[in-house]
């Protein structure tokens, strides 16, 4: 059994992890200045829209007596649709993404988490519910929600790649995929497809190391997957330039592709590159309808 201070140990051990990585996230999401968090079409809400005629069905009291009074004619006074959306969120936490190619970079799950966790501050500080795909952790409101998703960025995963978890999507949400996308390509497709047939519309984010991006290895090299079930040795690193980089831009053009045709929209982002650009295109991206 357990005792007291093994438990207390753990937990504080668990929790100081987390002030870091939520300090970095909400530095970054305090540099993106955003506007108040509307829809920008008429709805339920409390902030005002605009003026529109008076229409068949309207009723008296729908009427803005005091516009009306300064042209003669009769306007309905709008408010802006402000319901709250769910964002689902998968960020691959898996071996491949530990990786980084010099120490002054960082490693693509630390990128991954800090733009993913950034991103559900400044939704869930707009009003929304942000949650995780699958059943762990489902979308709710809340600074308390920030901890659990912290934490949650925080567990490592099994296995060389990562693969999507698309259970219990909620029909017409809007969703969010940060990963190198190095694995499976059947299991990405595959999550897409049933996402996008529940009517979810999302951002899939490519996060690559810049060394994956121009391969600079020559002569003898060996290369081992970050989980290590894979090996490779060469002499020659420079002959297998050109096959690896038709190989990733082939993986690109795919995802692009699988992207387009289920209405999501793709973004590659590499750790050599500021935070803060990627972080104002994911929000605006995950604002779009279509």
């Amino acid at each position: 059994m357990i005792t007291y201070t093994q438990l207390r140990s753990g937990a504080e051990s668990e929790a100081a992890s987390l002030p870091p990585l939520l300090a970095q996230a909400e530095h970054l999401a305090g540099t993106v200045l955003l506007g108040d968090h509307g829809r920008r079409r008429a709805g339920l809400g409390d902030d005002f829209w605009q003026y529109r005629p008076v229409q068949p069905g309207d009723t008296l009291r729908m009427i803005d007596w005091r516009r009306s009074a300064k042209t003669g004619a009769q306007f309905v006074r709008q408010r802006e649709w402000q319901v709250a959306q769910s964002v689902m969120l998968w960020v691959d936490q898996s071996p491949a993404m530990s990786f980084a190619s010099a120490r002054d970079l960082p490693t693509k799950a630390d990128r991954a988490r800090l733009l993913a966790l950034a991103v559900a501050i400044l939704l869930i500080r707009g009003g929304e519910r942000v949650g995780l795909t699958g059943t762990q952790l489902p979308p709710r409101r809340g600074e308390g929600q920030i901890l659990r998703l912290t934490e949650m960025f925080l567990q490592d995963e099994a296995g060389d790649y990562g693969t999507p978890e698309a259970r219990a999507m909620l029909p017409h949400a809007r969703a969010l995929f940060v990963s190198d996308f190095m694995g499976d390509f059947d299991a990405f497709e595959a999550a897409l497809t049933k996402a996008a047939d529940r009517g979810v519309r999302g951002v899939c984010l490519q996060v690559l190391d810049p060394a994956e991006e121009s391969f600079p290895f020559k002569g003898r090299a060996i290369f081992e997957s970050m989980g290590q079930s894979v090996i490779h040795e060469t002499k020659k690193a420079d002959d297998l330039r050109d096959r690896y980089l038709d190989r990733l831009a082939e993986r690109k053009d795919r995802l692009r592709t699988l992207c387009r045709v289920t209405g999501w929209h793709h973004g590659l982002h590499h750790t050599g590159d500021p935070a803060q650009g990627a972080l104002l295109w994911l929000h605006r991206a995950l604002e779009q309808r279509t």
